[in-house]
């Protein structure tokens, strides 16, 4: 009879380590989830200041230029003939979401008008050039 009160207080006595398993799991699905919608455009850039904006929350296409007008997406230089091409690319992933263009102060304007008129071609209407609020 001790043996069972032995092993009954054993048990007791154990730690169980299932909810904190299942906390574990539940907060790295929360980490992947959240890591995923976060984009760059691999440089900083000086963006023009702006009276007037207006917030966009879907923008799922990233694209910065900077003052030496090299075009940068997904934190990759991509050539002004390859950018058409990339946004088709991100577009395919996220068919909803809208292309804002990070575009340094010192940018040429022609390369912003080419991103933008490439992204038009392809259906998208919805493209924006980020700024600074003023």
């Amino acid at each position: 009879m001790s043996r069972n009160n032995q092993k009954a207080e054993e048990e007791a006595q154990a730690i169980d380590l299932t909810p904190m398993l299942d906390v574990v799991f539940i907060m790295l699905i929360f980490f992947i989830v959240t890591a995923t919608f976060i984009k760059e455009t691999g440089i900083e850039v000086t963006r023009p200041e702006a009276t007037m904006a207006e917030a966009r929350e879907e923008a799922a296409i990233l694209i910065g230029v900077n003052e030496n007008n090299e075009i940068w997406i997904d934190k990759k230089q991509v050539d002004k003939r390859g950018v058409r091409a990339q946004i088709e690319r991100l577009q395919a992933e996220n068919p909803n979401g809208t292309v804002v263009i990070q575009a340094d102060q010192g940018a040429d304007m022609e390369f912003v008008i080419s991103i933008t008129e490439s992204a038009r071609e392809l259906g998208i209407t919805n493209v924006a050039v980020s700024t600074e609020e003023n």
